[in-house]
């Protein structure tokens, strides 16, 4: 059981707390509840822009990676479809260095035009050498626009084109910045060897006088229920190697089928005793590589079946035997033993990510945005009474042909 404490702030920030005596140093970890689902056609990546304009500093600390370097830490941050995460780690005797910066970053970011135009050029070079010049590089473009009509899930966070991000406009970017960058958008995570009173001294000292800002109520398009099989091909230059991709739409993470969701992909692709593995990798030359996973998203998200074919082996032939599989999961069920592997996988993993003080921090924030903290110590109880039944009824769901958008994806001739 992870122990926390937690409490908020007049202004709306909800801060926790996590006690470790055994490491000298602490983690800080900040979620903002901003995603790349919260920009708009046409404007896309504006929220991985932001990420890294966060980095570039503020009035009182005009470098913000020296500030943390000289007190002996170091930082990092990820942007995805729901949230923007940062977080830092640094000697426990210092750790009001940090509440000083991200304090700073909220209340008096560098937003210049200098600093936006030289972050709005290292994005889009990474756009390029990611997404169009290396290999397999536009499959999440590809596969996203093909199951996505209307959810913003459609484009990935790095941006749906170069030029969203070239045409975004200054005025565009900070006012992103000041309608989701707000106190009371914030979870803030310490994790380390610190007590919880200094916690809330230091978040009451450099957060407490920060103003609220209005939120804007979210109003997502609803994606409509797919009703037909899509399909779509394509080709690029220096690919070495076909992949076969195949989605499913899936529900939410806080639906009451995502464990279950969560576990038949385990069963199909978790190691080597998966059904993936012992029916198809080891028995069949069709694949070199073949695995299943989920997205783990706040709205509905995708079940993923990704497929590396082997050497002269057809699109048709490799989409036909993963739909056997497929159809016998769906027919005959999971076993007993085959639920009770997964789920102690799931639980041995889950351990194991908690051991380090750092990954603690960013759970316990990920777990308080999409219920409560508390949820990280009941989380296995929700996958252990999962059924095979219960499997059962989401396989027969998930997998229904009209429910999946297929892309072959090769080299040119």
């Amino acid at each position: 059981m992870i122990l926390f404490n937690s409490h908020r702030l007049s202004n709306g920030l909800r801060l926790l707390h996590h006690y470790d005596g055994v490491t000298k140093m602490v983690a800080v970890n900040l979620l903002y509840d901003v995603g790349s689902r919260d920009e708009s056609m046409g404007r896309t990546g504006l929220a991985h822009l932001m990420e890294h304009l966060m980095f570039t500093g503020t009035a009182s600390a005009p470098n913000f990676d020296t500030s943390l370097q000289v007190a002996g830490g170091e930082s990092n941050a990820w942007t995805g479809v729901d949230v923007t995460n940062y977080y830092e780690t640094l000697p426990a005797h210092n750790l009001e260095t940090a509440f000083w910066l991200e304090a700073g970053r909220l209340q008096e970011l560098n937003l210049h035009d200098s600093s936006i135009a030289t972050q709005k050029s290292v994005v889009i070079e990474e756009f390029r050498q990611r997404c169009l010049n290396m290999p397999y590089g536009d499959v999440v473009h590809l596969i996203n626009g093909l199951a996505y009509r209307e959810h913003p899930y459609r484009w990935p966070t790095i941006g749906e084109r170069v030029d969203d991000i070239e045409q975004a406009s200054h005025d565009e970017i900070r006012a992103f910045f000041k309608t989701h960058y707000a106190v009371n958008n914030l979870i803030l995570c310490v994790s380390g060897n610190v007590q919880f009173c200094e916690v809330v001294k230091l978040a009451e000292k450099w957060f407490g006088d920060i103003a609220p800002q209005p939120l804007l109520a979210r109003s997502l398009p609803v994606e409509p229920a797919q009703q037909e099989a899509r399909f779509l091909t394509a080709h690029r230059n220096n690919v070495p190697q076909d992949l076969l991709y195949m989605t499913y739409h899936m529900c939410a993470r806080g639906d009451a089928d995502y464990q279950a969701t969560d576990l038949l992909s385990d069963v199909l692709a978790n190691g080597t005793s998966s059904r993936f593995y012992q029916n198809l990798l080891l028995k069949t030359s069709l694949f070199t590589e073949l695995d299943a996973s989920i997205m783990g998203t706040r709205d509905p998200g995708l079940f993923l079946v990704r497929g590396k074919l082997g050497h002269g082996v057809k699109f048709d032939e490799a989409k036909k035997a993963i739909e056997a599989e497929l159809n016998r999961l769906v027919q005959d069920g999971v076993t007993s033993y085959e639920l009770e592997k997964c789920c102690n996988k799931f639980e041995s993993s889950a351990l194991f990510e908690s051991i380090a003080y750092a990954d603690k921090a960013e759970k316990l924030c990920r777990y308080e945005l999409e219920g409560e903290a508390g949820d990280i110590n009941t989380e296995i109880e929700r996958y252990r009474a999962v059924t095979p039944n219960h499997i059962a009824r989401v396989a027969n769901s998930v997998f229904a042909p009209c429910n999946c958008s297929t892309l072959y994806y090769g080299p040119n001739a």
